[in-house]
């Protein structure tokens, strides 16, 4: 009638612990009652199985003894025994098993416990099982499995897994059939599953690997790297639309993830995989579908042609029976042809901008920059055999001369520039056949005999469009960097040499002046108006410029190349200064690409990820293309693109002569107030714009605060407790970045918004203080409104004219001048009244078909034609009649007399105009101070047709007879004798009395 409580007996009650040996042992029950699965007991499996794995890695950190009863029972072979049946339900018990494995291999950290479970080999049966993967969760279940397995793997147990003595390696050769699975995720846990395995030090495991799997492994693989950039080629051809750039951008991902799955090998440095991996790369894929898609010349020998056609046709043309994640074989063959030059040179610069294996790179690189047209006719081989041949005497060569041969070198040159002398110059020639050799690099070199490097160099050609000239300059630019490219090859194609003379002692700089001027002429051509340059590919060619001209940290320009430069800089100078005259909205986008431009140099790297850029280039910002990246639509981006050029020339120009950049930004961050500065507030530049007032947040939060206004900053400011007359900065904003409006409701109360600053790390231009300001009463609101509003003016003002001093505009080489148009039509009429030379830099004053005001003529106010003609006929003595009526206009003389020295007078008592006081006028009349502090022969440019002379004051004598007007009280004598300003607008009062004639100004 009692139940046996031992779990050997009939005890079926749930243990309360369910981590504890007691409840593995009621699973173990459970388990042997449930041996064959049925659709009534596979949810039971499942939640047993499920259990299992947490009690089993709860006891590898807690209780060894559930591993040993695990162990004891043997409870790995009903997993096996589960798998293997095709009943009903065991594919839903499958997924559940791979489930458990999986997290189980995964969480054991005891190294014990995991020999555990890896002895008697049923995880490699396991492995080898005959799951169903047309289940896309078995499959994904079962390839998560091995890639555990993989992580686990190291010097101690790898033999669990490899058995040398049958060369069997199930957990390697199971998971290589996935390599080309439709998947992704599946595709990526095979590659890191055989890198994990090649990571594994074991020479016999390795040796299995290269002998039995390494050549149909890394065969296949080409294989399908070939097809895939068929694809890539297609999508590209027929895609000039941009309606296929999803497709475009998956295929390029994937190409980049073959590369660098194919780098991840190279770089761990196993020898004899490397051989087999580098073989297979160069004879079909790299030659003949990278490479040999450069050019388009034809063999002339049908024995050669068949030659090469034959090595193309195992990549293209070879049929290959490959094993697919079902079992089956199926048959790949793929269409014979070359890729587009376009997409090879992309492939290519992808190539050597990730690969870094020496052996491989060093013989593209060698192909490209110096194959011959003869050897290129006579095969792929005929090439490979030309670069073993070049190896060895480049071996023999440094031999030699670590042995101390006596070879003649130049000195000062580095070793691989020595390398190169042994090679290609005669062992036995003068000083100066060399120093002819060195001058002249492009010359010595025949460019259309090497038909690879001819064809980079045409693309370079951007008459029409820039398309093919990126990939060339990312192609050569990758070519340069890359670090596995031995230097000898590079020097005179993409390194500068130095050569010196041992009976001079003279050292001497050359370079490709071929590829310079081809360079050159793309920068040239960026600074023209209606040019179909991106801006990333002028940003790269002038990348590869300055790499190409710089030795020993010198430019080793010669004198015509510096010439076409600092002609760029000059064009792409005169063409920003187009959009300066035009554009109102200069200075934020001025400033706004130079903060962009500032978040870093251009990344080829990256730039080759970009799948946009491999097709045709458009001028649709709809493409969601970059905008460096396409060329510009509309007025607007033309502007951002003349100051991107400019700023692109301007830092290339700077770096080659060795300058540093002191005029940008404009806003220099040293000379500017920041947070928690203390403030002097009892110095003029403080303490004069000083408003009290109090800060209204949003959120009702009310802070009393004093509004200082700077030059270029507002700033508030808390009073010191420390020190009395100082304060502490809380909040500082650029005035040219302020939003002032007044409130309808409160005449004591401004609305104001200051944008946060444009910086390099953020284009977001998020308010950095939106509040409302309540003064202590209406006049000083309404003087901080006005203060802000002069001091965003002024401020925007002063930094174009920095721009306009960057852009060598006439007029503005000086200091800045405080003079301003804006705020209306009326406001530019008063503030219009600059000299020539300071014209303003926008004329938003002139309206179309607004009505000119005509204003009388008063003493003292002459038109410019009036004094000129007046002049012509009194001093000119060929005038008829002028020497008869000299003596009855002495009298005119002497009133011109008079004039003039009245107005020497008046010039000496500019002083005293600083301290007089300012009576209100019409703004029509009003003159700026700055303007009436000139010579006295200067004249005032008072629109921009009618100058305008200062009026003369004649000195008042107290016997002369006096007028209505003038003689009445001493106020009046003192008046006279007061500033040139207020004795102007004394005499408009009698403008009605004096009818001399009217002067229109527009």
């Amino acid at each position: 009638m009692f139940r046996s409580r031992s779990w050997f007996g009939s005890g079926w009650g749930r243990p309360k612990n369910p981590h504890s040996l007691e409840h593995l042992k009621y699973l173990y029950n459970v388990l042997s009652r449930n041996q064959t699965v049925s659709e009534h007991n596979r949810g039971l499996l499942v939640e047993t199985l499920r259990s299992i794995a947490e009690i089993l890695i709860w006891g590898d950190q807690n209780d060894s003894s559930v591993f040993d009863f695990f162990l004891e029972k043997n409870m790995l072979s009903f997993f096996l025994r589960i798998m293997r049946q095709r009943s009903g339900g065991s594919s839903y018990v499958c997924v559940q098993l791979l489930q458990t494995l999986n997290i189980l291999f995964e969480n054991i950290r005891n190294e014990t416990s995991l020999y555990y479970l890896l002895s008697n080999n049923h995880v490699n049966s396991i492995i080898v099982h005959k799951f169903d993967f047309s289940d896309e969760e078995v499959m994904a279940y079962y390839i998560s499995f091995l890639k555990t397995l993989s992580l686990k793997l190291n010097a101690h147990t790898i033999h669990f897994f490899y058995n040398e003595h049958t060369n069997d390696f199930p957990l390697y050769t199971e998971a290589i059939k996935f390599f080309n699975h439709p998947e992704s995720m599946v595709r990526i846990a095979v590659r890191t599953l055989t890198l994990n395995v090649y990571k594994v030090d074991d020479a016999s495991m390795l040796a299995f690997i290269r002998d039995r799997t390494a050549a149909p492994y890394f065969s296949n693989i080409v294989w399908f790297i070939g097809k895939h950039i068929q694809e890539l080629d297609t999508c590209v051809r027929n895609d000039a639309d941009h309606q296929s750039q999803n497709r475009l951008a998956d295929l390029v991902a994937e190409h980049l993830d073959h590369l660098h799955y194919l780098n991840d090998i190279l770089l761990l440095k196993i020898t004899g995989l490397n051989q087999v991996l580098t073989d297979h790369l160069l004879h079909k894929l790299l030659i003949p579908l990278y490479i040999y898609s450069l050019t388009s010349v034809r063999r002339q020998s049908e024995v050669t042609m068949e030659t090469a056609t034959q090595n193309l046709a195992r990549v293209l043309n070879k049929s290959l029976s490959i094993v697919d994640s079902a079992g089956t074989s199926q048959q790949h063959e793929t269409s014979n042809g070359k890729v587009s030059c376009v997409v090879a040179l992309f492939l290519l610069s992808q190539v050597f901008l990730i690969i870094a294996h020496s052996p491989l790179i060093r013989n593209l690189a060698w192909i490209i920059l110096k194959t011959e047209k003869r050897v290129f006719e006579q095969g792929i081989d005929k090439l490979l055999e030309q670069y073993e041949m070049y190896k060895r005497k480049v071996d023999n060569a440094e031999s030699e001369h670590q042995n101390g041969s006596q070879i003649e070198v130049e000195s000062n040159a580095s070793s691989s520039g020595s390398r190169e002398n042994l090679l290609e110059e005669p062992r036995n020639i003068t000083d100066e056949e060399k120093e002819k050799l060195a001058s002249t690099p492009t010359e010595s070199s025949n460019i259309s005999d090497k038909p690879f490097l001819e064809t980079v160099y045409n693309a370079l050609d951007c008459t029409e469009n820039d398309y093919a000239a990126l990939f060339a300059l990312s192609l050569l630019y990758a070519l340069a960097n890359n670090k596995g490219v031995m230097p000898d090859l590079l020097e005179l194609v993409l390194r500068p040499r130095v050569s010196a003379s041992k009976s001079s002692r003279e050292i001497k700089y050359s370079y490709n002046t071929y590829l310079v001027e081809k360079i050159l002429h793309i920068v040239i051509l960026s600074c023209q108006p209606s040019c179909r340059v991106r801006l990333v590919t002028l940003e790269l060619a002038l990348k590869l410029l300055v790499q190409l001209v710089i030795c020993d940290g010198k430019n080793i320009m010669n004198e015509v190349h510096k010439a076409s430069i600092e002609s760029a800089r000059a064009q792409s100078t005169a063409l920003l200064r187009n959009f300066y005259k035009s554009e109102e909205i200069f200075l934020d986008m001025f400033e706004h690409e130079y903060c962009d431009m500032s978040k870093g140099p251009l990344n080829v790297e990256w730039l080759c990820m970009d799948s946009a850029i491999l097709l045709p280039p458009t001028g649709t910002p709809m493409t969601g293309i970059d905008f460096t990246k396409r060329l510009p639509c509309g007025e607007v981006e033309r502007a951002r693109r003349a100051i991107r050029v400019f700023f692109l020339v301007r830092d290339a120009v700077l770096t080659l002569n060795g300058e540093i950049e002191t005029q940008l930004p404009l806003t220099n961050p040293q000379s500017c107030v920041q947070i928690d500065t203390a403030l002097d507030l009892s110095i003029a530049r403080y303490n004069s714009d000083l408003i009290a007032c109090t800060v209204a947040w949003k959120d009702g939060q009310k802070i009393r605060r004093f509004l200082v206004i700077d030059v270029m900053q507002l700033i508030l400011v808390e009073p010191d407790t420390k020190r009395l007359g100082w304060g502490v900065a809380k909040l500082v904003g650029f005035l040219q970045d302020i939003e002032v409006t007044g409130d309808k409701d409160d005449s004591r109360c401004l609305h104001i918004t200051i944008h946060r600053p444009l910086s390099s790390t953020s284009s977001n231009r998020v308010p950095l203080l939106s509040a409302k300001f309540i003064f202590d009463d209406n006049i000083r609101c309404m003087a901080a409104k006005q203060r802000l509003t002069k001091g965003r003016i002024k401020a925007r003002q002063k930094k174009m004219q920095h721009i306009a001093r960057l852009l060598d505009i006439p007029g503005q080489t000086g200091p800045p001048s405080p003079a301003y148009v804006g705020g209306g039509i009326y406001a530019s009429r008063g503030a219009g009244r600059a000299s020539r030379d300071n014209r303003p830099l926008f004329h938003t004053g002139r309206v179309p078909g607004f009505a000119a005001p005509h204003r009388e003529n008063v003493p003292g106010v002459i038109h410019r034609t009036d004094e000129a003609r007046c002049r012509k006929n009194c001093e000119s003595p060929s005038r008829p009649g002028s020497a008869g009526k000299r003596d009855s206009t002495d009298n005119g003389n002497s009133r011109i007399e008079a004039k003039n020295r009245s107005r020497e007078s008046s010039t000496n008592r500019l002083r005293s105009r600083e301290g007089s006081p300012r009576m209100p006028r019409p703004r029509s009349e009003e003159i700026p101070l700055e303007l009436i502090k000139k010579t006295p022969n200067s004249v005032v440019d008072m629109s921009p047709k009618i100058s305008i002379l200062p009026r003369p004051q004649t000195p008042r004598v107290e016997t002369e007879p006096s007028t209505s007007r003038e003689s009445s009280t001493l106020s009046e004598v003192n008046v006279a004798k007061t500033s040139e300003e207020t004795s102007f607008m004394a005499e408009e009062r009698s403008l009605t009395q004096r009818k001399k004639g009217t002067i229109e100004t527009v």
